[in-house]
Order: structure tokens, then C-alpha cells, then sequence
């Protein structure tokens, strides 16, 4: 049979209306993570109010979500090597969407709390699935910006759920909030079926010979000429496909590397969790600023986070990946503790905002980008799903350190020089990761296009 290089092919595609798609898809994905994980954080008293509960009461919640987002990423994401990510894709969005409507109709916190862990599920694999398809879809010389374009689509939506906290708050509710995260997957489910196809690496990959594949190949390319005879194949060399076990990621000698980069994503996900969990409450309680001024300056701040993302993988392409993410960490650590010190009401506090979450949607982002450059694709969505279930863990335990420095009445200064600890920790992971010569890898890897 003719072999037909898949590797290849996309790699010389130049991008058409099916990758824009595709994109702008994965971008509304990416939105509704974002949106959704921070939004929860930004309406915390609000929701509290209306049942009659102190903020405190919503641990149950945070702590709920923060576990049906570990289940998910540890179960759903790996189905995407199995079943393929669009598919996947589609179920998720739907079931997330029209768990997060429901959410409206609870009568209490501990209903609230159990539909908040449902939704996490689904929701914990929709961003690393995006992401898998996305980087399998586009040439080797647009991915990494595609694959930050992809993300800044989540800094977006941390945006976004600034302005339900800071707007749509006093006019219609905390209930806004919900509407939007589950209109918005639902969006996203006629345009997965109609305009954005499977990824042919995924396909190439489970069967060579898998019709499908020529029709997808002519959507992207229709001036292609096929004989109705290929194997559709990822190099020349490889001739049977290879399906996805769930231990791929520590075979081969990635060992090592899969748990340097679990650690660091648990330690920066659990800032970012307690960040997005508590630390509008923390300046309502522990400073006196209403949320809603707050949730202004913060929508602010997180456009950074879209410019940090934009920025991590332009910055990747052309200097030591793990050594510039030590960096952004660093950075990070000295941000996050300068908010509690710089007055808030002043332009040095919107700098420092910005600044905290550049450093922080781009440290993030990088270790995302990373795992998508160092794995093959036939584990990629496994590979993102359980570096991001590890991080999910250390999340389940952040709101439960929000609620005690919370209840021992800690300063702002202490309790954000505390939460600092953790991207430093990150740093040193990376620094790590770098000296044990897998940086070198990566550089290699990120020029060969990851795959």
C-alpha cells in the first residue's frame, strides 16, 4: 500500500477555515475553564448570602468542585486516546453545560456543592483535550502559537467572570454566572460537530487504514490527489498503529520527567485554586474591600494573564524552556506577595495585578505547552489530563487552607507571603528539570514539533 505521511501533511497544510474552526473553538473551551474555575471564587460571598451562610460555608463547594476536577482529569482525558478527542469533546461540553444550568435550581449549599463536583468531571477534561486537538491539527511552525492563542481563550474567561462579579451581580444575581458557564459549552457542541474534524494523528495513530482519514486530508487540502490505496502513517517508518495505554507516560525513560512535571503542576495549580477559590474573600475579609471593586481591578489584572500566555510560548521557541519557567515563577512569588503591600487603591496595585497574573496564566501555560512538546500524540490527552489531575489534588486541599487562615484571622501580608511558597517551590522544580538535561530534550522535541 501507498504510505501516506500524516506527520507530513499537516506540517506543509497551510491554515484554512477548518483550523481557524477548530481554533476558535478550542479558544471557547479554553473560555469556559477559565470563566467557570474563577468565576465560582469571584460570587463566593454573594452565593453564601443568599442561602443564609457565612463565606466560610462555601469550602464545601470549592472543595467539591476542586474533586470532581482531579476525578476528571484522571478518567475523562485518557478516554480522549481512546475514543478521540473531538468525540470526547462533545460529550463533555454537553453533559458540563447542562449540569452547570441545573445548578441554578439548588436549594441549598450542599446541593450546590454536589453539582459543582458533577460539572468538574466534564469540566477538568475540556481544556487539555482542546489542546491535544489543537496541536495535532495545525503545522509544526504555527504550534506553539496556536496552542497559546488556544489559552489565552481561558485567561480570557477569568476575565470575563470579573465582569458577572463586578456587573451582573447586583442586577441579576449570582445565578448570571451559571448561565453563562453552561450556555457557553453548549455553544460549542453544533460547531464540534459541524465544522471541526478528528484528529488525524489520533486516527493515524488507532488505524492506519481508517477511511475517514482521506476524508479529513481532502478538507484540509482540496487540491490533494489520494489513490484510494494509502496508510496513513505519522513517519515513514511506522506502518501499524499503536493504540494508548494508560502507562505510556512512564514508559521509555519518562519517568522521571512525568514526575517532575506532575509536581510542578500540583504545586502551581493549587496556588492558582487558592487564588481563584479565596483571594477575592481574603481582601473583602482581611482588608474591607467589597468584592465588586475588587472583581474590577481584577479583570483588569487578568488581561496580563492573556498577554502571558501569548507571550510563554513565543519565549519557549527561542530560550531554555524549563530555565525561563523557573524565571516566571520567581516573578510570580514576588507579585503575589507585593499585592498585600502595595495600597489598593492606587495605579501600583493594577500594575502589580497585572504583573501576578502574567506570570501566573504564563507559568501555567508553559507547563501546558511543555507537556504537549515532550509526549507523542498517541498519549498526549492523557498525558495533559493527568498532569492536570495532579494538580487537581493539590487544589482539593487549597480551600480548605483558604478557610484556615480565614478562621485564624491571618493578615493579607502573611497569608499571601504564605501562598508565595508555592510557585518558588515550582521554580526549583523546574531548575530541577533542567539540570537533569531534560530541558535539552524539550528544545529538541519543541523543534521537531512534539510529535
Amino acid at each position: 500500500m501507498n504510505q501516506f505521511d500524516v506527520e507530513a501533511f499537516i506540517d506543509r497544510t497551510r491554515l484554512g477555515r477548518t483550523q481557524v474552526m477548530a481554533l476558535f473553538v478550542c479558544i471557547l473551551i479554553c473560555f469556559i475553564d477559565g470563566f467557570d474555575i474563577f468565576m465560582i471564587g469571584k460570587i463566593a460571598p454573594a452565593i453564601a448570602e443568599d442561602f443564609g451562610e457565612p463565606t466560610l460555608a462555601m469550602t464545601s463547594v470549592f472543595v467539591a468542585q476542586q474533586i470532581g476536577l482531579a476525578v476528571g482529569a484522571f478518567t475523562i482525558s485518557p478516554l480522549a486516546d481512546r475514543f478521540g478527542r473531538r468525540t470526547m469533546l462533545i460529550f463533555s461540553c454537553f453533559t458540563f453545560g447542562v449540569i452547570t444550568l441545573a445548578s441554578i435550581y439548588v436549594h441549598n449549599l450542599t446541593q450546590l456543592a454536589i453539582m459543582r463536583g458533577i460539572a468538574g468531571v466534564f469540566m477538568a477534561a475540556g481544556l487539555p483535550m482542546a489542546m491535544a486537538l489543537i496541536s495535532e491539527i495545525t503545522p509544526r511552525h504555527r504550534r506553539s502559537t496556536m496552542v497559546a492563542i488556544a489559552l489565552a481563550g481561558y485567561s480570557t474567561g477569568s476575565a470575563a467572570s470579573g465582569a458577572v462579579a463586578a456587573w451582573l451581580l447586583d442586577i441579576y444575581g449570582w445565578e448570571s454566572g451559571f448561565w453563562i458557564g453552561g450556555m457557553v459549552p453548549l455553544v460549542c457542541v453544533p460547531l464540534l460537530i459541524l465544522f471541526v474534524p478528528e484528529s488525524l494523528k489520533f486516527r493515524a495513530e488507532r488505524d492506519p487504514a481508517d477511511p475517514r482519514i482521506a476524508r479529513t486530508v481532502r478538507r484540509l487540502d482540496r487540491t490533494i490527489e489520494l489513490r484510494g490505496d494509502e496508510l496513513f502513517v505519522l513517519n515513514a517508518a511506522q506502518a501499524k498503529g499503536r493504540k494508548a495505554k494508560l502507562l505510556d507516560v512512564f514508559s521509555e525513560g519518562r519517568a522521571w520527567m512525568t514526575g517532575l512535571i506532575w509536581a510542578a503542576c500540583a504545586l502551581s495549580m493549587t496556588n492558582i485554586a487558592l487564588m481563584g477559590s479565596w483571594l477575592p474573600s481574603f481582601f473583602q475579609e482581611m482588608a474591607g474591600i467589597p468584592i465588586q471593586e475588587f472583581a474590577i481591578v481584577a479583570m483588569i489584572g487578568y488581561l496580563g494573564g492573556v498577554a502571558g500566555t501569548l507571550c510563554i510560548g513565543w519565549l519557549m521557541d527561542r530560550f531554555r524552556p524549563a530555565l525561563l519557567l523557573a524565571l516566571f515563577y520567581v516573578l510570580l512569588a514576588v507579585a503575589l506577595a507585593a499585592l498585600a503591600w502595595v495600597p489598593f487603591h492606587t495605579v501600583g496595585f493594577i500594575v502589580v495585578a497585572i504583573l501576578w497574573s502574567f506570570f501566573q496564566t504564563g507559568g501555567q501555560g508553559g507547563l501546558n505547552t511543555m507537556i504537549t512538546l515532550v509526549y507523542p500524540p498517541r498519549m498526549r490527552s492523557t498525558a495533559l489530563g493527568w498532569a492536570g489531575g495532579a494538580g487537581r489534588v493539590g487544589g482539593i486541599i487549597a480551600p480548605t487552607a483558604g478557610t484556615f487562615a480565614l478562621a485564624q484571622h491571618f493578615s493579607l501580608h502573611l497569608t499571601l507571603a504564605l501562598a508565595a511558597i508555592l510557585p518558588l517551590l515550582v521554580a526549583v522544580l523546574m531548575l530541577v528539570f533542567a539540570a537533569g538535561k531534560h530541558d535539552l530534550k524539550l528544545s529538541a522535541a519543541s523543534q521537531n514539533g512534539g510529535g
